[in-house]
């Protein structure tokens, strides 16, 4: 079966993580958020996957390639340009990626699945295929009830009885929701609805496309379905992200590494005296990393690879990419260390009290400094 991840955005919303890799390609658990649903659309027999890509486009292709280590096809349509020799990402929108692909080489000749890649989910997709089938929709949305107080978050749906889709709202207030269903960005369309797509300019699926349905008259319906959903829309959903699969809270998401103690995990060739660390799981600490006597972890913290925590150093709730390094004055609370970034979970650089933050940074500065032979 045929499917498409929307990747094509900036995600502006999770700076700065995304200065240096595309939204898709952010770490969960060591793994890019892609990854997780590629891994879920093989599963249930999406082996054919197209990916719009425009920021950063290389990494995501040169990760993925054309799919064979997960057992499916993946391809990529580009959205943009070079100039100068520089590549100019220049993308179409979420509808407007699809009438790409399909004007390209008429790709959607079939029911197809179309989800964004900046979510992890757990949704049982056979079964939500099934039910668009049976309702006989052109097009389809998975939604999901959440409390009233977040509506305002989200685009809200609103259906008949029969779940058939009636209107929708783009982030009302909580007074002014309709209903408690929302959008969570997993689609099921018939070939038909492309067509509705004009070609050549940026169209997307949320605020153009479904009112274009709903004008046509189109069979519209809503499939409400209980699932783990993980939407990765702002810095702090990313820290949550991570704290969620620590706590095993998404179905098929484990932790990397051998459980050296209950609730510890590590990779390969770690430099570690546990009975000299004060630590509480979930944790895990990457390969070749150094943690030195003295040192108190508190999970759930990811320790990135190469990463070295020196003696007097604490860590609570916390996610390390790889190579941070972390002083002894060091005090990392519910927070990301990037280089030499270190800010906590809305984005917000951390409070430097004394005007030099030498107590973060790139391990390898530190270990080129001890292996130099004057």
């Amino acid at each position: 079966m045929k499917a498409m991840i929307l990747a094509a955005g900036k995600g502006t919303r999770v700076r700065p993580l995304t200065h240096a890799m595309p939204k898709p390609m952010i770490p969960v658990l060591g793994k890019p958020v892609m990854e997780y649903l590629v891994e879920h659309l093989v599963r249930h027999g999406f082996d054919q996957i197209m990916v719009n890509i425009s920021h950063l486009a290389d990494s995501i292709e040169g990760y993925f390639g054309d799919g064979r280590r997960w057992s499916a096809e993946i391809g990529y349509s580009f959205e943009g340009h070079l100039e100068g020799g520089e590549t100019i990402a220049a993308p179409v929108g979420s509808a407007g990626g699809i009438k790409r692909i399909q004007d390209f080489g008429g790709f959607f000749d079939d029911t197809f699945l179309v989800v964004c890649g900046d979510a992890l989910i757990d949704l049982d997709l056979s079964a939500a295929v099934r039910r668009h089938w049976q309702s006989g929709a052109a097009a389809s949305i998975v939604v999901r009830e959440v409390p009233r107080q977040r509506v305002s978050s989200y685009g809200v749906v609103v259906c008949d009885d029969s779940g058939r889709i009636q209107s929708f709202q783009e982030k009302p207030t909580t007074e002014e929701a309709l209903s408690q269903l929302v959008n969570t960005g997993i689609y099921i369309f018939e070939p038909r609805i492309v067509d509705l797509i004009p070609p050549t300019v940026e169209f997307d699926i949320g605020s153009e496309l479904f009112p274009l349905i709903l004008e046509k008259g189109l069979p519209f319906h809503a499939i409400e379905a209980p699932f783990n959903w993980i939407d990765i829309g702002h810095l702090s959903d990313y820290w949550e992200a991570n704290q969620q699969l620590m706590r095993g809270k998404l179905r098929g998401a484990g932790m990397p590494g051998t459980e050296v103690r209950p609730g510890i995990w590590t990779g390969l060739n770690v430099d570690v005296d546990w009975d000299e660390v004060r630590a509480e799981g979930p944790i895990y600490v990457g390969s070749a990393s150094r943690i030195e006597p003295g040192c108190e972890i508190f999970g759930p913290t990811w320790i990135g690879h190469g990463c070295h925590l020196e003696r007097g150093a604490r860590i609570s709730r916390s996610i390390l990419f790889e190579y941070s390094r972390i002083g002894p004055r060091g005090r990392v609370a519910e927070s990301l260390v990037f280089g030499r970034n270190c800010v906590d979970q809305d984005g917000n650089p951390l409070p430097d009290l004394d005007g030099t933050l030498d107590w973060v940074g790139d391990a390898r500065d530190a270990l080129s400094q001890a292996n130099r032979v004057d």
